[in-house]
């Protein structure tokens, strides 16, 4: 029986990266044997153990075997004689699959240390193509991993996957968790364009693959293409460290342009709307949170708004909070005003320019938010309570408005 460490944790160590978690695989044993020796079974689908002590994860060696679609369609098999660099075989890039023995030797069969100096994702056999949720991952770690760039044999493979509608048989729920661990990483656009490179952001996020190609006014969009100035704009809020439902609304902002037809480009008319409705249809297939869907139909609805915030009347600016619910959730009424500074910064020359709306809707709603709803309400005919808080809100507004 020996135990390696492999995966990560030996690819982010040669890269001198902070290593945080340590997976193991375990050649030469039983399950009967791991847990005589204390330790804990949890896998359902291959023998996976939790440490006695550190409850860190022991897999034992395995190899699998394709036997549906999708990627829960394998069969697995996990005995003694499975070999380390049989078990390293199957997994994703050769960058992932290097091990570590106890004295710290790398056991490197598939040249991942090569890849690793060469910046290269490279798949380590033909068994990536068994295993769809490996292109999200991949298009995940070009997020993280900047400077690599896809082997093109590695792009021609995944390009055949998608081909072969191997990703159409992803559940929503992984492609929603894959998607959102690439967002919070260093350049998210690259992730898209890694899946828009292999076909996949097709079929999985129509309605993002769309805009490229779908021209803006230059006047307020150097970049011109709608595509580019939304991974201009997720870039933005990554760069920000913002939260993922400020990114996911960043890349979501602008999804009724793809609806625009043709004949009326480069304007976009009533795109808020229609934004909207393709948000919403997009988190109910993808099953995608509601803390996330919740911003993201907001910043969609009223990004516009946002940006012609000092022009607005007083009685707008406080529907307009109310709708984005700023008086019972005043956090999120935060990141909903950090999505739409994402969406003005992400255009070629906007980075530094003045963007002054954000500051005055905040003032405005503290003004707003320093009226006595109480008070007010005591004072009000009992079924106008509502519209009495509004009026003495608006003109609360109105009143600091003229001071500007």
């Amino acid at each position: 029986m020996k135990t390696y460490i492999v995966g990560g944790a030996v690819r982010d160590r040669l890269l001198g990266l902070p290593v945080v978690d340590r997976d193991y695989v375990v050649v030469g044993a039983t399950p009967e044997q791991m847990v005589a020796l204390g330790y804990q079974p949890v896998g359902k689908d291959f023998p996976v153990f939790l440490h006695p002590d550190s409850h860190a994860e022991y897999a034992l060696a395995r190899t699998e075997r394709k036997s549906g679609k999708g990627y829960k369609g394998f069969t697995v098999h996990a005995a003694p004689d499975v070999t380390l660099e049989q078990d390293l075989s199957r997994r994703d890039l050769t960058i992932n699959a290097m091990a570590e023995d106890g004295d710290g030797k790398l056991i490197d069969p598939y040249g991942g240390q090569r890849d690793l100096a060469a910046k290269v994702f490279r798949h380590v056999s033909a068994a990536f193509a068994e295993d769809p949720v490996r292109i999200l991952r991949l298009a995940r770690f070009a997020a993280r991993f900047t400077d690599f760039t896809v082997a093109e044999e590695t792009r021609a493979l995944m390009q055949q996957m998608v081909d072969a509608g191997e990703v159409d048989a992803l559940v929503p729920e992984r492609v929603w968790q894959e998607i959102a661990r690439g967002l919070m990483e260093a350049q998210p656009s690259r992730m898209f364009q890694v899946l828009r490179d292999c076909g996949a952001l097709a079929r999985l996020f129509p309605e993002i693959d769309c805009l490229f190609g779908v021209p803006q006014p230059p006047a307020h969009h150097p970049e011109i293409d709608t595509g580019v100035h939304v991974m201009l704009v997720v870039d933005w809020a990554a760069a920000q460290g913002y939260s993922l439902p400020v990114r996911f609304a960043a890349l979501t902002h602008d999804l009724g342009k793809g609806a625009t037809p043709p004949e009326l480009w480069p304007k976009h008319h009533g795109h808020e709307a229609k934004s909207v409705e393709r948000v919403r249809a997009l988190c109910e297939r993808v099953r995608v949170p509601a803390d996330c869907r919740d911003l993201a139909i907001a910043v969609a609805r009223d990004h516009g708004n946002v940006h012609r915030a000092p022009e607005l009347r007083a009685a707008t600016v406080i529907e307009l909070l109310e709708r984005v619910d700023a008086f019972r959730r005043p956090q999120r009424f935060t990141e909903f005003l950090q999505a739409c500074e994402c969406d003005f910064r992400g255009r070629p020359g906007y980075e530094t320019r003045a963007f002054p709306a954000p500051a005055y809707l905040m003032q405005a709603f503290a003004v707003a938010r320093a009226v006595d709803a109480g008070e007010v309400a005591q004072a009000a005919v009992p079924d106008k309570v509502r519209e009495a808080v509004f009026r003495a809100r608006a003109a609360a507004v109105e009143a600091w408005k003229l001071t500007q």
